[in-house]
């Protein structure tokens, strides 16, 4: 036996407990997303019902309120009753009083009259008025007296009538708060009981719908589009779906995976999203934990003969060029922690395999990488353009210089024989010209002077294309007047 045999005997009991505990950490922390989000769902649901207690609670002391203020108003009304009580008596004691002083002024009258009838007779009249006045100064005293006494019940009636009349208004606005409150909150149940009625009603739906192989595909295709679509990895540009694709040797049943990603540099990546799960939907419906219990093992036990109906596919051998694996869709994280707390050893399976489990999670971060890399192609092929339009501008620029540079020197050539020919016309033909003028030719016009166009020396500062700037010496030509 060789040394990497034994090497591999030694060590292949080490890798495969290295795979068991890494399959038990991610059962573990799927379990552990998967119970952080019932906990989260458990929370909301406390938060709601603390709500509803809270307002309850509010609702009660507003009843409690309520029946104080009533009991006040109750308390009111018995003391307004003792007043008007206590009034009345007053307004009969003072009738009384008034009868009693009417009876004794007739009496008054009478006993005036029997006693100064003879001896009187004169004086009766005077008498009277006298007593008369004195009567009525008695009667006014007495009217002004009850007059008093009114106001001054009626002064104190008046605030406590006024605080009746308040507690009366806040006790309506009280109990039409109460109603609407009692209201709101029966609606508001009516509203939470019907919502998790529809919940239940349309999950029930979507359980049975799913049982269905052709609706629980087309299902898992979507959650694909929608996995792609948050990964930006759109079907008219990154990938391709339903893609059908014969086997070697012209085999009669076609391949036909769901998505096939176009990797940069031509590669693809096969995704197949036909994961059974009919156990698991049958599982959901189970409350026994041991029949729910066979259902989740039977899950697992689909998966894995699914992993390896797929690895006897070899789809990267039939959409070259291709990795060798193909990644196997579970439209949803409970597909996949379910099937490994069953069968921790899926992962390590798969990778045997060429198959790649994936949940919507893992699937969105490797299509975000591969676009990623499509947009470092994009740059790169922009950066390869942009250097292709940098050479041809180059050479542009060069021919632009070659003839500008042909250009000067024509000029150059044009300006000496200009200069030779105007040196040569002042010398030999001006001088003899202005000899007629000496001779005096009668003409309007007179010969203007032909100058010779100068040459200087310009500093052309110019930045050189690729070494660095530099400075170059050009042979610039002006016309003097101009400089």
């Amino acid at each position: 036996m060789s040394e990497i045999s034994q090497n591999l005997i030694v060590f292949a009991p080490v890798l495969t407990l290295l795979g068991g505990v890494l399959g038990y950490f991610l059962a573990v922390f799927r379990a552990n997303q998967q119970q952080a989000k019932l906990k989260w769902q458990v929370e909301s649901l406390l938060q709601k019902n603390q709500l509803l207690v809270e307002q309850l609670m509010q609702t009660k002391e507003e009843i409690e309120k309520f029946q104080a203020l009533q009991q006040e108003f109750i308390q009111a009304q018995k003391l307004i009753a003792e007043l008007e009580t206590a009034q009345k008596h007053e307004r009969q004691n003072f009738e009384e009083k008034i009868k009693l002083m009417e009876q004794s002024e007739n009496r008054l009258k009478e006993t005036f009259q029997n006693l100064s009838s003879q001896a009187l007779s004169k004086n009766s009249q005077e008498f009277i008025e006298v007593a008369k006045l004195t009567f009525e100064k008695i009667q006014q005293g007495a009217q002004q007296d009850l007059s008093s006494r009114q106001r001054s019940i009626a002064d104190f009636v008046k605030p406590m009538r006024e605080s009746l009349d308040k507690i009366d208004t806040r006790l309506n606005e009280v109990e039409k708060n109460r109603v609407g409150a009692y209201e709101g909150l029966k609606s508001q149940v009516d509203h939470l009981l019907t919502a998790q009625k529809e919940l239940r009603a349309e999950t029930v739906n979507l359980v049975h719908a799913l049982k269905t192989p052709m609706v629980r595909g087309r299902w898992g295709e979507i959650q694909l589009k929608r996995v792609v679509e948050m990964a930006g990895m759109l079907a008219h540009c990154d990938f391709m779906e339903q893609v059908h694709h014969r086997g070697e040797a012209g085999a009669n049943a076609p391949l036909r995976p769901d998505m096939v990603v176009n990797l940069p540099g031509g590669q693809k990546v096969v995704i197949d999203a036909k994961a059974p799960m009919s156990a698991y939907l049958e599982a959901m419906e189970i409350d026994d934990p041991t029949k729910k219990a066979l259902k989740y093992q039977s899950h697992a036990r689909l998966i894995r003969q699914h992993i390896k109906q797929l690895s006897a596919r070899s789809y990267w051998s039939q959409f070259e060029p291709s990795p060798e694996f193909v990644v196997l869709f579970l439209p949803g994280e409970q597909f996949f922690s379910a099937a490994l707390q069953q069968d921790p050893g899926l992962i390590e399976l798969g990778a045997d395999n060429k198959v790649i489990l994936s949940t919507p999670t893992t699937l969105i971060a490797l299509l975000r990488s591969v676009a990623y890399g499509w947009r470092q192609e994009k740059l790169t092929e922009n950066a390869r353009e942009i250097s292709k339009l940098g050479q041809t501008l180059y050479d542009r620029l060069a021919d632009l210089t070659q003839h500008l540079s042909k250009m000067g020197r024509h000029l150059g050539q044009t300006l000496q024989s200009y200069n030779q020919t105007v040196g040569s016309f002042e010398q030999r033909v001006m001088v003899s010209a202005r000899r007629f003028e000496g001779l005096g030719i009668d003409s309007k016009k007179t010969m203007e002077t032909v100058a010779p166009i100068e040459t200087r020396e310009r500093e052309v500062i110019s930045a050189g294309i690729g070494t660095g700037d530099k400075k170059m010496k050009n042979l610039g030509r002006e016309n003097p007047d101009q400089s």
